[in-house]
């Protein structure tokens, strides 16, 4: 009888797929019983594949997190000239707080708007120069300089940098001493709608346990639709148009608005333990060195009305692959030379939470971690003429994703949404600013069959209509040809670079680069 095969196999991605985003699983928020079908369930298919524990005698490493629920009283109010206007929780704002205790208020905060609330010396750029921001409310823009003029020679032009991802720049304002920071909502640039915010932001937020309650953040932080953004501008005398486009220019100065902020959070709070699950394939001749494949197991659970928010593609479909790609390595005789490592981080969604926590305290030694591939949000749908890097030019890596595309007859192109930065959207981020090359790849959007065009407005659809919603749902309807063929590059990459003797480097301009004269900062 001949061995297993070690093809990816279209049936057995959708046999994972199919209950992890299933109404059953309750959308697999972590610390509710969708999450213990999850472990429970991943746990049995790697030990049904016969890797070994990940982590000593287990495949678990517990992650402590902190569940922090505002209620829906919460309150945000902006007194100025007018008088006070009172913001709608959900439908103008939504507020949260990172600090673990059962109120938390501002008074009377002095609103000042820093521009992206970026301090960047590598880019000699600092919207805090010159500012005192202790006690008050900072108000945001989303992006960063170089996004926002289409200017080459800001930050990375086109490009998104590290600086302009909203937790970086939550993060900042409170080293600042913020007391508040408020982001203006962008669709165009962040890629997805206010519904989304609502689900992310609102119920309960997870954070990793913290010894000090996470007393260094600021006290209120929150989002702002377009519409409500602008309209402070508006109550403060102030042009809208004018100062967002001097904010993107060097030399820009943070504007006192001459208006007060008021909010008021009542907080339930609760600490428990999630759980990555970590399986591990010993490899041959270099099995103490070590190729990871991740992916987060973790969804939003379910909306204010209480339906399930299902994340088929975010990130059901990415767990589905992981352990698609588990079964193939598993039967591949022989082994890879080094080791292949699987893992399912928990809090995902929560700004990447169990890959914080993992390179923190990692299972196996990062410096001996060749790479970490990320699965998140795998394409659905036919097979596409491209393969998009996200963050191109960071690492080597992107010479074995080119080789493997050149097989498939695929050509290797950077994101086609720059803008957007989406290597910082997931796990990969947690390994690239340990060090560790991270890989984040997916399909691109020249669809074989309707062309480029059609491949993008399939993107924008599910971004605005699906992502983050309840319409994220599994369909036996879904044409898997081109998310196989996704998978084989996976494998693929995975198998060259568990072969090669080499480890793959950062690029010299890499901004995880070992040579940066700045490091960067982590959220």
């Amino acid at each position: 009888m001949p061995p297993p095969s070690a093809d990816i196999d279209e049936v057995v991605f959708r046999n994972d797929l199919r209950p992890l985003a299933s109404d059953a699983y309750e959308g697999r928020r972590p610390g509710t019983a969708g999450e213990q079908k999850t472990v429970s369930f991943l746990t049995a298919q790697f030990k049904q594949l016969g890797l070994k524990p990940g982590n000593g005698e287990s495949y678990l490493q517990q992650v402590p997190l902190v569940e922090i629920t505002a209620a829906k009283t919460a309150q945000l109010s902006v007194q100025g000239p007018a008088g006070v206007q009172s913001l709608r929780y959900g439908k103008d704002v939504v507020i949260w707080s990172r600090r673990e205790t059962p109120a938390v208020s501002l008074a009377q905060s002095e609103l000042v708007f820093a521009g992206y609330g970026i301090v960047a010396p590598e880019y000699k750029w600092n919207d805090y120069a010159a500012l005192d921001v202790r006690g008050k409310t900072v108000l945001l823009l989303t992006g960063d300089p170089g996004t926002a003029g289409k200017d080459p020679t800001l930050f990375k032009g086109k490009f998104l940098s590290y600086y302009g991802r909203f937790e970086y720049k939550l993060a900042e304002a409170a080293r600042q001493g913020a007391a508040g920071v408020l982001l203006i909502h962008d669709a165009a640039t962040l890629g997805y709608g206010w519904d989304a915010v609502v689900n992310v932001w609102t119920g309960p937020r997870l954070e990793l346990a913290a010894q000090d309650g996470h007393a260094g953040r600021a006290a209120i932080e929150g989002w702002l639709t377009g519409e409500a953004g602008r309209a402070l501008f508006t109550a403060a005398g102030l042009d809208y148009e004018s100062l967002s486009h001097a904010a993107a220019r060097p030399g820009f100065k943070a504007v006192p608005m001459g208006l007060k902020v008021g909010a008021r959070l009542d907080d339930s709070i609760r600490r428990f333990d999630s759980d990555n699950v970590i399986a591990l394939l010993p490899g041959g001749e270099r099995k103490h060195e070590y190729v990871l494949y991740c992916a987060h197991w973790d969804g939003l659970g379910r909306d204010a009305s209480g339906a399930v928010l299902p994340g088929a593609q975010a990130d059901a479909n990415g767990v589905a692959g992981l352990m698609t790609l588990a079964q193939s390595f598993s039967r591949t005789r022989p082994p890879p030379q080094r080791s292949i490592v699987f893992v399912a981080f928990t809090g995902g969604e929560e700004d990447r939470l169990g890959s914080r926590y993992y390179v923190d305290h990692p299972v196996f030694p990062l410096e001996q971690t060749t790479a970490a591939i990320s699965l998140d949000r795998l394409h659905v749908g036919g097979r596409t003429r491209d393969v998009m890097v996200m963050g191109a030019g960071n690492s080597e890596v992107e010479a074995y994703v080119r080789g493997a595309a050149l097989l498939q007859g695929r050509e290797l192109r950077p994101d086609s949404r720059p803008e957007l930065g989406r290597f910082y959207e997931s796990d990969q981020l947690s390994f690239a600013l340990r060090g560790v090359p991270a890989l984040y790849v997916k399909a691109g959007t020249d669809d074989a069959a309707s062309g480029p065009r059609w491949g993008e407005a399939q993107l924008e659809d599910y971004l605005a209509h699906r992502y983050a919603q309840a319409a994220d749902k599994y369909s036996e309807d879904w044409d898997l040809g081109g998310t196989i063929e996704d998978l084989e590059l996976y494998r693929e990459i995975g198998q060259r670079l568990a072969d090669n003797r080499r480890f793959p480097r950062w690029l010299p301009n890499s901004e995880f680069s070992a040579n940066r004269v700045h490091p960067l900062p982590e959220d």
